[in-house]
């Protein structure tokens, strides 16, 4: 089997430091074998990638969003190994979501989340395969063109020390 940090290492991108937890809620749960995290935002370095919305004049352009939705999906994959230590752990990713900052009648939001799906099939190649939704809303925190949250399977017994 693939080891999932080895392939991470080989797209040449690093997990950021994860997120803090808030007083009112935390960047990934367990719950049975499921890790469910909240919603990510494509910050870099605390700084936000891509603000604003898709198909508006001056925002976001589909590729600079489809990069967006990669970085988000690794502040997933960080917050997912707040909980399971190590990628290691997981043994399937269940589902994507991906909320897109977008005009009514831009119909492109499933481009956006090409991004974190392909991401998702080089990092975890079969364990990639997840169903997925992509949605368009009016307006995300921040300014955020997107926002993205993952839900992984997870067995302790298959995590790895590095």
């Amino acid at each position: 089997m693939d080891s999932i940090e080895q392939n991470l290492a080989d797209t040449g991108l690093t997990l950021p430091t994860p997120s803090t937890a808030s007083p009112l809620y935390v960047p990934a749960l367990l719950s049975g074998n499921l890790i469910y995290t909240s919603g990510q935002l494509p910050l870099a370095n605390g700084v936000l990638v891509a603000p604003g919305g898709i198909g508006r004049v001056g925002d976001a352009c589909l590729e600079a969003a489809s990069e967006a939705s990669r970085i988000a999906l690794l502040n997933a994959l960080a917050a997912i190994c707040t909980v399971s230590g190590s990628l290691e752990a997981i043994t399937q990713v269940v589902r994507l979501t991906l909320y897109v900052s977008s005009e009514p009648d831009f119909t492109g939001q499933h481009l956006v989340a090409n991004g974190a799906s392909s991401l998702l099939l080089d990092i975890f190649k079969e364990r990639g395969r997840h169903v997925r939704s992509a949605v368009g809303v009016a307006s995300l925190p921040l300014n955020a063109s997107l926002e993205l949250e993952l839900i992984v399977a997870y067995n302790p017994s298959c995590s790895r020390s590095n």
